[in-house]
């Protein structure tokens, strides 16, 4: 019996689970990031199409997903994490489809909702919580951090090239591919846990959805990733047309956005794992709304230096990977037993609202004040939030436990091992791997290891 593996390592399933979700995460963010650059470029292509309603065509798929994360998230702690998955990536398909034959701005909008409505965010990040000890989650966040960074990158250079060949269609066409290459993804490299836990309100869809709402420290992290990609999507407003100004052409952006997004990271995973380790995370937080705040407004006091304006972007990106990673990390140690589906939902409608919003009034700025507007407006986001996420608390970090299987005396399968281990006292919830033989306890300060060798 394995009762605690090395806390600095991943298990083989951890491993497994974290390589095949990247992938899925890369593949699916290669479809949404190759439009972005390119498709306000092809506007004519579309009858009936006016600057207003490409905005909207951008936009609207944020306001579907910040639709349907919630309810996609509560079906996934009743069927399961992967069918949920496999059917949002079903509707991404047939939406990406729909916007590769639309030949009107109207059909357009109307393939880019079906897209929104395929919203599985929120459920692979409680997949990836599901399958991960609470040791080892701000790690594996990050490395899917990086994964999407890596899929922007990528996107930024490949997007226009594919457009430039087969047009708008041919884009579409690429991310309806890629979400079905997602989809055998998930059914072959995806493990499949079967989760039991001590919580009884986890019957109650409406008791889920009551609680995460209830809960300050849950809505502090879900109005924390409003927030974050509010300043996103704003930030990339002004931006680009920045870069241009600079005399660097748009087919060349991905020079500025791939070296600093990667060096991005490479600054901010050491920091992240040291906060961890010390047990500040919360200052760490904190710190990190700061810098995106004083990113901002240095980038509206020195845009006009393209060097000072690189310097505030990585800022900028610093902060923003540390709270990408770190926020859906607190939010699945903050969520109680059996409701992470919920709350993750929750989370992710927050972020695509935020992402809608921040586009809108991002925009907004933009054409009051220019680029000095667009970075005040983050500037002044950034405060507020620093203001509203002052009182929040860390959740103390549950023990884990990694269990074999094969040495739980008279247990014949997987389920009553399961069954077993959730009665245990001390054990808030339990996650079954049957493939691997293995299971992954969260245990409370009550809990006594001794008592896995008992019947």
């Amino acid at each position: 019996m394995s009762n605690k593996p090395n806390d600095t390592a991943l298990t083989s399933v951890e491993s497994r689970a974290l390589v095949a979700l990247a992938l899925l995460y890369v593949l699916r963010m290669l479809g949404l990031f190759m439009v972005l650059p390119v498709l306000t470029l092809y506007s004519d292509n579309y009858i009936g199409a006016t600057p207003a309603l490409i905005g909207l065509a951008l936009g609207i798929y944020g306001l579907s997903q910040a639709a349907m994360q919630i309810p996609m998230g509560m079906l996934s702690d009743k069927i399961g994490r992967k069918p949920v998955i496999v059917i949002g990536l079903l509707l991404f398909a047939l939406g990406s489809a729909i916007a590769a034959n639309a030949n009107s701005i109207e059909w357009l909008i109307f393939g880019r909702v079906v897209q929104g409505m395929g919203a599985i965010a929120g459920t692979v990040t409680a997949l990836l919580a599901d399958v991960t000890r609470e040791s080892q989650r701000s790690k594996a966040m990050a490395i899917l951090g990086i994964s999407i960074g890596m899929s922007f990158g990528i996107a930024l250079i490949i997007g226009p090239m594919i457009a430039s060949l087969y047009g708008v269609a041919g884009l579409f066409w690429a991310t309806a591919l890629f979400a079905l290459l997602s989809i055998v993804v998930v059914l072959l490299f995806v493990p499949t846990p079967t989760r039991l836990s001590t919580n009884p309100e986890t019957s109650s869809l409406p008791a889920q959805l009551g609680r995460c709402l209830q809960d300050s420290n849950l809505r502090r992290l879900d109005g924390g990733v409003f927030f974050l990609h509010f300043l996103l999507m704003a930030m990339f407003i002004a931006l680009p047309q920045l870069l241009v100004g600079h005399g660097l052409p748009l087919q060349e952006h991905w020079e500025v956005y791939l070296p600093v997004m990667l060096l991005s990271f490479v600054v901010m995973m050491p920091l992240m794992m040291r906060a961890e380790r010390a047990g500040k995370v919360r200052e760490m937080v904190l710190l990190s709304i700061a810098v995106l705040g004083i990113a901002s407004l240095a980038a509206a006091l020195s845009y006009h230096s393209f060097l000072a304006l690189i310097f505030a972007v990585g800022l900028f990106f610093v902060a923003f990977n540390m709270l990408e990673a770190n926020l859906p990390s607190l939010l699945s140690k903050t969520v109680f037993p059996g409701g992470r589906g919920t709350a993750m939902g929750i989370y992710s409608t927050a972020q695509f609202f935020g992402a809608f919003l921040g586009g809108s009034l991002g925009g907004w700025a933009a054409a009051q004040a220019g680029a000095v507007g667009v970075f005040a407006l983050c500037a002044g986001a950034a405060f507020l939030w620093l203001v509203l996420a002052w009182p929040m608390v860390v959740p103390k970090s549950l023990d884990s436990h990694v269990v074999e299987l094969a040495t739980l005396a008279g247990i014949k399968d997987a389920s009553g091992a399961g069954s077993h281990l959730a009665a245990l006292p001390g054990v808030v919830d339990v996650t079954v791997f049957a493939e691997q033989g293995l299971a992954y306890l969260r245990v409370d300060d009550s809990f006594d290891k001794a008592m896995l060798a008992k019947r």
